[in-house]
This record gives C-alpha cells, structure tokens and sequence, in this order.
C-alpha cells in the first residue's frame, strides 16, 4: 500500500510540475485596469500574451496579469504602439500523455493490489498460479539444531552425514562417494520426523526450502506438475540446497491404485516429480528430503534408490530416547528436587516425542494451576494419568450401585493382573470416571516389550476377561452388566491376532488368514478360505477368549477375601497405586504412613483397616453356589 501511495504523489508532483508554464512565476501581479491604464498612458515598453496571462515591462520593471476572455488585449497593443510576443497556449506531449493516463494507472494499480490479496501474494498472485509454493526458510531466532534431537540417535548420525557431506564433500568425493539425491523420513506420528528436516536446516548453513505434499496439488490439471518444475528451478539457482517436502504421501501415492486414471492431476503431478528427481537432466546439489507415516501407500518408483537413496527409519523411542527428549523439554521447566526423569520415562512406554513434549507442558499447566514456583513429582504423575487415561471426570454423578459394580470390575483386572507373572505390573487402579471409561487398571511393563508370546498373551486374555468374571462372580450371570464391552473387544482383537497372524494356534497351524478371513485379496489372489476353515477360525478365538475368563474366574475365587477387600479399598480410596493395591489386598491400609496413626488421604475418612471378614459364598458360572476351593 505505501509503494502505490508514493507513485501517486510522484505523479502527482510531476503533473504540477508540467502543467505550470515557463515564467508563470516571474514578475509582480497587478489587475488588468492597471494594466490597461499603463498602455493607454505610454508606460508600457513591450509584452508577451501567453493564452489568458499577460507579462509586460514598465520603467524597467517586469509585471503580469489574468486578460478576461473577451478583452481585445492585441487591439489595444497595436493602438498603443506597443511591441508585443504571442506565445502558444497548448500544453507539452508529455503532460497530456501524464493527464491522460493518470486515472487508468491508479485503476490497474487498485485492481493488482486486491487480486494480489485475494490469491494469497507473492508467488500465489494472479500472474502466478502455477509458481512453487516452497519457502526458504531462515531461523534467525529460534534456531533448531542437532542438540534439540533426542532418543533418534540412529536416524540423527543418517541425517548428520548429509549435513557433512555439503559441508565438505571432497571428504567423501575423493573416495568415489556421491552426495545421496534424497532421503525419506518415514516413522509414526509425533516422533520427530519434522524436527528432524529443522535441525538439517539449523545444521546445513545451506539455502533450505520447504513444502508441504498438499501444496502441489490443485484442481487445475496441470497446476501441481508446474509447481514441482517451479520448485526444483529455484533449488538448483541456490545449489547446493536442501528441499524438505512434508507429508509427501499426499502427492507420492501410488499410481493407478484407486478413483481416476493416469491423467488425473496428482499422478501427473507425481510423474513431474519423478522425472526432475532422476532424470535426463542431473540436479547436482539438490538434496529432497521427505517425511511420512505412511510409506506403505508410496509409489515403488518413488522408493527405489537414485530418488530416495536412503530411508531413515525413525520410531518411537526406547527408555534412554524417552530420558533424553524430557531433559530436552524440560530444559525451560524449573524442576522440584523430587523430580527423576528416568522414572518418568520408566513409566511411559510407547510415548513419541511429541507424546512427550505434551507430558512435560502438562506437568507445567498442572504446577501453574496450584501455584508452584516449580514442577514437582506429583504435577508429573498427575499430567501422566491425564495423558494415558484422559481427565478425571469428577462432576458425573454415579449412583452406588454403578459405583459399587465397577468397583468390583476394576478390583478383578488388578487381582488377576497381580497374580499372573507374564502380565504387566498394575501401575494404577481407579474408579474415577476417566474419558470415556466409568474405571480404569492400568499396567505398564518394566521394560519396551519388543516381542509377544504365547503364554504372556493368553495370560492378557485372562486379565481383560477379568473383569465379567468378576461381576458375574459378584451379582450373578444375570445381572451382568455392559461395561465388559470394551474388555470384550480388546480380548476378540488379541485373540484374532493370535490364530490369524501369529500362528498361535496348533490347530489352525501357521498360516496367515487374516487379509483372506477379512476379505482382502490384496497380492494373494485366488486365496479363499473355505467354510470349515472359518468355523474352525471362529472356534478357536472362541476358545481363547473362554479359556482366558476361566483362569480369571478361578483366580478371583480362590482369591475372594483379597477380591473383596480390594473392591472396598477402591470404594473407599477411589484410585490405588500398584503397592497400595497389595496392601490392601493384604488387609492393611493403603499408605504406610497410616500404620503410625497418619490420616488417609481421603477426606473425612473413618475407615481404619480394611476388615478381613470371610465374604459369602461366591457363584458359579451356572449361576448355583461353588464349593469352597482346594488349595
């Protein structure tokens, strides 16, 4: 807007400036009765008529006026005797030019400025639509390095080799090594993929450009495949460069695979980009970095080597990545002494970086809420629990009843996980309504579980049953209620994976089912699956899933006094640690504190001990009476 601002005071100006005549400004200005009194007496010597201004010497002086349209001006001249010039009133070419195309340059100068605006600016204006969306991107402040990357070690020294390499390639020339055309970032989400192509940029010192998949394709045909020349013309002006394209799925998916044929925008799109990655024409100096989660839908020709030479694998990280990436984000949090960050890291298996990075800003939010200076334990065991369970949702309103049923449910999942050894360690039970679920047991393992065996997983099967088993054994098969639904689903899931996939059923044998069973062909055309196969599938999860509610039934009656007892504490208490859950299975209270006459930390609690009186009768599944257990 300023720019169009001063080109109109300019020509402004300069119309001022031709459109005043030459001497316009000289002599002093009298009224034209003056003027013609002079003449009339033989006072003036001579003047210079130009259009209606006249200019005229008397005693030595230079005078001017304004003649009115009808005055005979030269008449009265002649009459006087008086010499006289005429000069020509018409204005000079170029001021008519200037006067002339004022109006339509301010016109064309409006209308550029707001369809300008309307596409977006710059390279997204109305003359170009078809120009590369990629930014150079310059970190000036807030700069991303190498020191900011944790817990990825493998796929961080990948990347650091690329950064040498335009650094000092004669390192790698001299030995015959050629600088790699491109490297795929290809890991889940949150785990550091995009962090990763900034700390390149923060690195390299070289031009680093990014775009995003989507920003290549367009409704018009032809727009995407004009974009990628477009961009690959500017990475090879800044050669050598580096092109981070994220989320390249949205423009690399494999072709002829879905709605629409070979000529559709985004697989000409994708054949643009194929040719100017590895074509006739060499990019020497243009490194293509890309990031996806989803490399299975990439087209092969995309993957082979000469395009993407390298593909960084880049997952979840182990307990060491985890420790790692919560000192990097913990480095703005003021810590409380009480704070260790490999027992945070211990007890958040499966978290990705940004997974993280959430936990620690939570931790943060949670201190700032209570008015701490600084972040202790408890903020971390807190934002833990948000994170992995959701919010406690303590404005529902729950009857006894529900409260009491889902009491003993949770109660039967943390006996059973207690008592099994290839579960998991019960880290948490709660009967705080969280997320979705009216109750919660969480287990996390010691250790990055890597493998999945067959005992450890029919053990699982017993532990989710374990909570029908328990209502069942509490209120009677008819009173069962629907909250085992979830459980039900997550045991069909294990148990389906473990005859289709696994190869955990002798019966079936080891065979892959799953993509025939489902109904995919996928590469295994003419693969069916007959009738008999598929009852014999379905017996054999069916199986498996009762198997598991067996074992659980029997643990939780022959453990009914520590069942009941914990069922209680969790009415009482409402969330149970892993050791508070032993203790009150054991018939103590749930702190040690207490033991020395300590308050419990419910508030208004008058329970003292969890009474160790022998309960009734369990039922069996049947519905009668079960004997008492043999040990």
């Amino acid at each position: 807007m300023v720019f169009w601002v001063v080109m109109f005071l300019m020509v402004l100006a300069l119309f001022n400036l031709f459109s005043s005549p030459p001497g316009a400004t000289g002599g002093d200005a009298r009224s034209f009765s003056t003027f013609v009194e002079a003449v009339q007496s033989g006072r003036v010597t001579d003047a210079v008529i130009d259009g209606e201004r006249v200019r005229y010497s008397e005693a030595g002086r230079t005078y001017s006026t304004i003649a009115p349209s009808d005055a005979e001006i030269t008449n009265l001249l002649i009459g006087a005797n008086v010499p006289f010039e005429a000069r020509s009133q018409e204005t000079s070419v170029f001021q008519s030019f200037l006067v002339s195309l004022l109006p339509f340059v301010l016109l064309i100068g409006v209308w550029v400025y707001f369809m300008n605006r309307m596409q977006g600016g710059g390279k997204g204006g109305a003359m170009g639509f078809g120009k590369s969306k990629a930014k150079l991107l310059t970190e000036k402040s807030g700069r991303v390095t190498f020191d900011d990357v944790a817990g990825i070690d493998e796929a961080k020294e990948e990347l650091e080799e690329i950064v040498e390499f335009l650094r000092n390639p004669q390192k790698f020339s001299r030995l015959g090594g050629k600088i790699p055309k491109g490297a795929l970032l290809v890991g889940p989400p949150g785990t550091g993929k995009t962090l990763l192509a900034r700390a390149i940029a923060g690195e390299a010192g070289v031009p680093f450009f990014t775009i995003s998949g989507s920003d290549f394709v367009e409704m018009f045909v032809g727009v995407g495949a004009s974009r990628v020349r477009d961009m690959f013309e500017q990475a090879k002006k800044n050669a050598p460069c580096i092109v981070f394209i994220d989320e390249i799925d949205a423009v690399g998916r494999a072709r002829g695979v879905g709605m629409g044929g070979g000529n559709d925008e985004r697989e000409q799109t994708l054949n643009q980009l194929l040719v100017e990655m590895d074509g006739f024409e060499a990019n020497e100096g243009v490194i293509i970095v890309a990031a996806t989660n989803r490399r299975d839908v990439l087209d092969p020709a995309l993957l082979r080597p000469g395009r993407f030479d390298r593909q960084v694998t880049v997952p979840n990280p182990d307990i060491k990545g985890r420790e790692k990436i919560l000192g990097v984000h913990a480095r703005k949090v003021p810590l409380g002494p009480d704070v260790d960050l490999r027992i945070i890291a211990r007890g958040s298996p499966g978290f990705s970086g940004a997974d993280l990075a959430n936990l620690v800003n939570e931790a943060a939010l949670m201190a700032a809420r209570v008015g701490r200076r600084f972040v202790t334990m408890v903020d971390f065991e807190s934002a833990k629990d948000k994170v992995m369970m959701g919010a406690e949702r303590r404005s529902m309103v729950m009857t006894a009843e529900q409260k009491e049923m889902t009491a003993y449910h949770e109660a039967g999942h943390a006996i059973v996980g207690i008592s099994l050894p290839k579960c998991d360690p019960v880290y948490k039970a709660t009967i705080i309504p969280r997320g979705g679920a009216l109750g919660m047991v969480m287990s996390l393992p010691e250790i990055d579980r890597l493998n999945m065996f067959k005992d450890e997983c029919h053990q699982r099967l017993a532990m989710t049953m374990a909570g029908k088993a328990a209502e069942i054994i509490k209120y009677g098969p008819d009173s069962v209620s629907n909250g085992p639904a979830g459980d039900i689903q997550q045991a069909s899931q294990l148990a389906r994976a473990m005859v289709l996939r696994w190869g955990m059923s002798d019966k079936i044998g080891n065979i892959d089912y799953a993509e025939a069973h489902e109904g995919y062909q996928g590469n295994t055309a003419g693969l069916s699956v007959s009738a008999d196969t598929k009852v014999m599938i379905e017996e054999e999860v069916r199986r498996f899933i009762q198997d598991g509610y067996e074992l659980a039934y029997k643990i939780i009656t022959e453990k009914n006094e520590e069942f009941e007892r914990l069922a209680q504490g969790l009415l009482e208490y409402e969330t149970l640690t892993g050791d508070e859950i032993k203790r009150v299975m054991a018939g103590e209270l749930p702190h040690a504190s207490d033991d020395k006459g300590g308050t419990p930390p419910s508030a208004g609690s008058s329970v003292t001990a969890i009474p160790k009186t022998k309960p009734k009768k369990p039922r069996a599944p049947d519905g009668g009476l079960e004997p008492e257990p043999s040990v």
